[in-house]
């Protein structure tokens, strides 16, 4: 589906795309929220037009599982990255098309307010519509015809973009855009319509017709030839003839414009799936570029990472920094991680010591890469994985009847059922909401499940038994977020954590057993 038709009689909104149900894509709605796409989509956004931001957050939230076509994606902003020439060029056409994208979207989408009405946003259109109509035509044939200006590019994926705005240029769409446009007893009819003269009207998108002035000219001419009118001399008899022909002139011209050609070919360009490729292209070309300049204004080290072939998901990063706090933080602490064959990896350490941020740093990066972005590290290489899931805790709802442990393991359940081992699964605990013994149980089993489907499984948990456990079984590898001295380091060492900080947690909000006692001995 193009955006054009997810959009259709709606204002553009850039977030209109979801993720899939469970199973059904590479992100869910849980995962999607969990990574928090939202913030990546704003840090990395560097696009220009709406519809350049719409296919970005377009690709965040519906990630591709097919290595060649990210690997085709990265050769396109490689190429772009390395040519200045060409990124220069497309810079300049995005510009261009930016000025007149939003009369492009009046005109299909904006309602035409009644006569005399005052436009109060950009959804409503005041006159006949002939500047939407000029202004956004001109929006798609100037970029169209800018790009295919453009020596052939190298990339197979920069090709098949500039593939498609050449095919567009043989559609009835474009000839109508680039005009004549005939209204005929048929209906609107291009050049390529027209296969014998017929009679018809050309539709000009301006008030100002000069063949039928003329002819109205004439008219005047002739009447005066016959019944003087003091035509020649301008004397005020010919105001009685020329002033209400001016007053009339304008509504019906324009009324017959507005409601007889424009209207209908908008109609025609919103449900054209010619005109929403062409519109997807322009997108996806201002998605590329706003990748190259997201690696330009990172102060940090990014690098395009390599993927790789493998029958079970691998992932290999040196010195990995999360996308998103980075940004705000240029001492932000990296990590290197790697994962080939163990399969499982139990994270543990006290609150506040850097385990969330750094799985939703490793999940983050995945999703960039499936987008043919450069990520924060300074190398990476990982695989493809055909499903990012990020489990994170919710509380239950009143009307669910499982409780917090039921509406977790149904989570964890459609979780299971859907992985693979080419699955990327990051499980923030296991097991909430019931007792000790039964959380080990439980935990036990579900982690063996996954273990035994193949794909990768980091587990982030305080239950330090529960990784006693799996090492003891020689299943996986225990990681810990390091402290000294109480203080947080922020980085991953070898290691299971048997300490949970609950006091230094406590202290720092104000809430320990001292800070209790305060409290009540003041009340």
């Amino acid at each position: 589906m193009t955006l054009l038709n997810a959009w259709q009689e709606k204002w553009p909104d850039i977030r209109i795309s979801k993720p899939a149900e469970t199973g059904a894509g590479v992100l869910d709605s849980g995962a999607f929220k969990s990574i928090e796409v939202d913030s990546v989509f704003a840090t990395i956004n560097k696009a220009q037009t709406i519809i350049g931001q719409a296919v970005l957050y377009r690709s965040l939230a519906q990630p591709s599982d097919d290595l060649q076509e990210i690997v085709e994606k990265q050769q396109a902003v490689k190429e772009i990255q390395e040519n200045p020439k060409l990124k220069n060029t497309l810079q300049q056409l995005l510009l261009s098309a930016k000025k007149d994208e939003k009369l492009f979207y009046q005109l299909l989408f904006a309602k035409f307010l009644s006569s005399g009405g005052t436009a109060r946003d950009d959804a409503a259109i005041e006159g006949y519509g002939y500047k939407q109509y000029r202004s956004g035509v001109r929006f798609i044939l100037d970029f169209v015809g800018g790009v295919l200006q453009l020596n052939k590019p190298e990339s197979s994926y920069l090709g098949s973009l500039f593939n498609g705005l050449r095919e567009f240029t043989k559609t009835r769409t474009y000839s109508l855009m680039t005009g004549p446009v005939y209204i005929t007893e048929k209906g609107m009819q291009c050049v390529l319509d027209r296969k014998k003269l017929t009679p018809a009207i050309v539709f000009k998108p301006h008030v100002f017709k000069p063949m039928l002035i003329a002819m109205v000219f004439a008219a005047l001419l002739i009447v005066n030839l016959f019944v003087p009118i003091g035509f020649f001399s301008f004397s005020p008899a010919v105001a009685i003839f020329v002033v209400p022909m001016m007053l009339i002139y304008f509504p019906i011209i324009g009324g017959f414009d507005r409601d007889s050609c424009i209207k209908p070919l908008r109609e025609e360009y919103r449900q054209s799936n010619d005109l929403g490729k062409a519109l997807d292209v322009l997108g996806q070309l201002d998605e590329l570029m706003s990748l190259v300049k997201y690696a330009e204004e990172n102060a940090g080290a990014v690098v395009l990472p390599e993927l790789i072939e493998a029958k079970h998901h691998k992932i290999s990063l040196k010195n990995a920094k999360n996308p998103v706090l980075s940004q705000v933080g240029p001492d932000y602490v990296g990590n290197d991680f790697s994962i080939d064959q163990e399969k499982l990896v139990l994270i543990t350490g006290p609150n506040s010591g850097g385990k969330t941020a750094f799985c939703k740093t490793l999940t983050q990066i995945q999703l960039l890469a499936q987008i043919g972005s450069f990520v924060t590290a300074d190398s990476a290489m990982l695989t493809v994985a055909d499903k990012i899931f990020y489990q994170a805790p919710e509380i239950s709802q009143l009307d669910d009847g499982e409780g917090r442990f039921g509406t977790e393991l149904k989570r964890t359940k459609a979780v299971f059922l859907a992985s693979t081992a080419k699955s990327l699964v990051v499980l923030d605990e296991l097991s909430e909401g019931t007792t000790f013994e039964e959380k080990m149980e439980t935990s036990a089993n579900v982690l063996n499940g996954f273990y035994q489907k193949g794909n990768n499984t980091i587990l982030i948990t305080h239950n330090h038994q529960l990784v006693d456990h799996f090492l003891a079984e020689k299943k996986g590898v225990a990681l810990q977020v390091e402290f000294i001295d109480e203080d947080p380091t922020h980085k991953l060492i070898p290691g299971i954590s048997r300490v949970s900080h609950a006091h230094r947690v406590a202290k720092k909000i104000g809430f320990s057993k001292e800070d209790i006692a305060g409290y009540l001995a003041d009340s």
